[in-house]
């Protein structure tokens, strides 16, 4: 193969994984938990480290580590399903009434491609989020971040593998967690 013909791989991949995230936004924000949650890998770690406040030269414990410290979140699709079939009973005081939302992905990168960008089995995949959350009348929630995702081509599907989440804040503001980054 040509350097040309994986250039223009690359950017088929590219946007492939962009209408993945976009696509996987839009469920998020009509509420269709049950498809997202098939987006998910059977073996999917979907986490979230809190974030520090660090003197210069110590950045090292900027976040909280994986298995070692508390996170705001870490786990797999077995809690995320009963989350969702939690939220889907209609009671959940946390969302009743159901929060509106709006996520908004941008600046997707491809940072590694398993085995090649012309045969793609395994992409990580960098991005930057926004998600604004509005519930009952007053309460109003933005929280703003990056993402590192680890995707899986399964059965020419995409999955999600893993999912890392960092907030760009390190207080948060909004009252809790019951929606999905």
């Amino acid at each position: 193969m040509t350097d040309g013909s994986e250039a223009i791989a690359r950017l088929l991949l590219k946007q492939q994984i962009e209408d993945f995230l976009y696509h996987e936004a839009e469920l998020l924000d009509e509420r269709r938990y049950e498809d997202w949650l098939a987006l998910l890998a059977a073996d999917v770690r979907y986490w979230m480290p809190m974030r520090r406040n660090v003197k210069f030269g110590e950045l090292e414990r900027e976040f909280t580590r994986a298995g070692q410290d508390i996170n705001w979140f870490d786990e797999g699709k077995d809690t995320l399903t009963r989350r969702v079939q939690q939220i889907l009973t209609g009671v959940h005081w946390a969302e009743e009434p159901l929060s509106r939302l709006c996520h908004m992905v941008s600046n997707v990168q491809l940072l590694h491609v398993t085995p090649s960008v012309m045969a793609p089995v395994e992409v990580t995949a960098k991005c930057r989020f926004l998600i604004y959350r509005n519930r009952v009348e007053t309460e109003t929630d933005l929280l703003v971040g990056k993402r590192e995702d680890v995707l899986r081509r399964v059965n020419e599907q995409w999955l999600i593998a893993q999912r890392k989440v960092i907030l760009d804040q390190n207080v948060l503001l909004t009252k809790n967690l019951t929606f999905f980054f």
